[in-house]
């Protein structure tokens, strides 16, 4: 059997620092962890247009995160928190690769601003800063190396995380301000931290649809690189 090819998508930058032209960027430990697990990764660059071809092209979907937050508008919120940076483009990109790949029933990984662009598709509404609206929060916005962990994570009993992974609970990396508000219909919460912020969501009965708060791609833990190993495993199942 041939290797199942997952695509990631990517960052895009205006010229400056690494070019005097527009750019694109992925951090190197996505690629490597899809490698790690038994596939071939595939950079995706924003175009709408190509949804139709990059599907054609991959057997699974990353969604990557990124130093920006979704548009409030695309949940419904009426008002915009003043921490709020947007890359627009980038996600009306992601926003109908991952509709158009959750309509495939494509396995797809949400990571991090990932899992929170999927929990949107799949109807849901985020908090826009974690600080001003749960109380006692932890720092989710790590003070320490991302290859370190920040906290740790509740993984519930019967989840399909909780079956991957092996274990009640998990250290994880934290880089983020916002996080999933509330449960849409279909979806399971499958981790929470300990002040209650929810780091992961799944939907039972698709090949594989999993988001995680945290960054896997980093292999803090055994229980990361099994995530990735799932993935690309039902990647390779039709």
């Amino acid at each position: 059997m041939s290797r199942p090819v997952i695509g990631i998508t990517v960052d895009s930058e205006p010229a400056g620092g690494y070019s005097r032209f527009p750019w694109v960027a992925l951090r190197e430990n996505y690629g490597t962890a899809v490698l790690r697990a038994g596939g071939v990764p595939v950079l995706l660059p924003p175009a709408r247009e190509s949804v139709p071809d990059y599907l054609r092209l991959i057997d699974g979907l990353i969604v990557s995160g990124g130093d920006f937050d979704l548009d409030p508008a695309l949940f419904g919120a009426v008002s915009r928190h003043p921490t709020v940076r947007t890359k627009d483009a980038r996600t009306a990109f992601e926003v109908a690769l991952t509709r158009a790949a959750l309509a495939d029933d494509v396995p797809v990984l949400g990571i991090c601003g990932g899992q929170q662009l999927l929990h949107v598709v799949l109807g849901g509404t985020l908090i826009q800063h974690i600080p001003d609206e749960v109380p006692n929060a932890l720092a989710h916005e790590q003070p320490n190396p991302r290859d370190e962990a920040g906290h740790t994570v509740l993984v519930r009993e019967g989840t399909r995380l909780r079956a991957i992974v092996g274990r009640p609970e998990l250290p994880v990396n934290s880089a983020h301000h916002q996080a999933a508000r509330d449960v849409p219909s279909g979806v399971v919460v499958n981790a929470i931290a300990p002040d209650g912020v929810i780091e992961g969501i799944e939907v039972p009965g698709r090949r594989f649809c999993l988001g995680l708060q945290w960054h896997p791609e980093f292999a803090i833990s055994e229980g990361d690189e099994r995530v990735f190993a799932a993935f690309v495993d039902a990647a390779a199942r039709p």
